[in-house]
């Protein structure tokens, strides 16, 4: 039972972390473009990470390599750009939302990939879910024939967590959180560092008084909200269960509307309805374990 709580604990106070990290990235978008703030989240939190790296690679076998490729480029990066982008379109708090479409895509990627069995009432959960992502969806759209490209960019990246987390639980539990980690990002840390030396980063930051306080608000981002986070998150996966482990996404939410509503970003009734839908979709997806096949 204690364990359990400490599982709980675990999730709140990843919840807390990644449910500020978008008001951290729309810091950092004061002063950077979203390529240069997602590089540079990327490239420092590769940075923090280095210390561990020789060790890690020591207990890397062959047949984890492509396991952890897609850990690093579907579960860290790509995702870093798809959200930095859809926050020059979008409130903070609506990406953070939108982002608990993370469990649903986990379950079904578990369903048809990865040998998950999943109860009536789990299916259940997944409709409930979406219904609550569609109202949340409908309510961003201004005209009936306007496509909002930020929401999809979401969407996308919401479908790559959920890859990722069913592969490091199916195919990486023989190897710990830190070495996962520090393994995913040599897929995309040292790429990363490499752009962002292209750009005007270093120009901005060391010549401007707002260049220099965003860069404050990623080197946070890169380190709390990303490469110790991504540890945390990792062990949980191995602790617990995929959906167990991406339903953290569904308490992000509050957080996020919390510092929305301190920056006074717009939220609509909408939003709030749309949150207890999809809050009720994941209590009924994790009402029963999954039996694997």
């Amino acid at each position: 039972m204690k364990k359990q709580y400490n599982h709980y604990f675990i999730l709140a106070l990843l919840a807390i972390i990644w449910g500020s990290s978008f008001i951290l990235m729309k810091r950092g978008l004061d002063a950077y473009s979203d390529v240069q703030v997602a590089a540079l989240r990327l490239f420092i939190a590769f940075l923090s990470l280095l210390p561990f790296m020789f060790k890690a690679l020591k207990k890397v076998k062959r047949n984890q390599i492509l396991p952890l490729a897609i850990a690093g480029i579907l579960g860290n990066g790509i995702p870093a750009f798809l959200f930095t982008r859809a926050q020059t379109t979008l409130e903070s708090s609506f990406v953070g939302i939108l982002n608990s479409l993370t469990p649903i895509f986990t379950l079904l990627l578990g369903i048809y990939f990865f040998k998950t069995k999943p109860s009536k009432i789990n299916i259940l959960g997944i409709i409930i879910g979406f219904i609550g992502a569609l109202l949340l969806y409908s309510s961003e759209i201004s005209e009936v024939t306007t496509i909002n490209i930020g929401v999809l960019l979401i969407v996308l990246a919401c479908f790559f967590y959920g890859t990722s987390v069913n592969v490091i639980r199916k195919y990486l539990t023989e190897l710990d959180s830190i070495s996962i980690s520090v393994v995913a990002f040599l897929f995309v840390g040292p790429f990363a560092g490499f752009y962002i030396f292209t750009t005007d980063f270093l120009e901005i930051a060391t010549t401007t008084n707002q260049g220099l306080i965003s860069l404050g608000y990623i080197v946070i981002l890169a380190v709390i909200g990303t490469s110790f986070s991504v540890v945390v998150f990792n062990k949980l996966i191995k602790d617990t269960s995929a959906i167990f482990a991406a339903s953290v996404t569904y308490l992000i939410p509050v957080v996020s509307l919390m510092w929305g509503l301190l920056e006074n970003e717009q939220i609509k009734n909408e939003h709030y309805i749309g949150v207890v839908i999809i809050l009720c979709g994941v209590y009924l997806v994790n009402k029963k374990k999954f039996i694997p096949k």
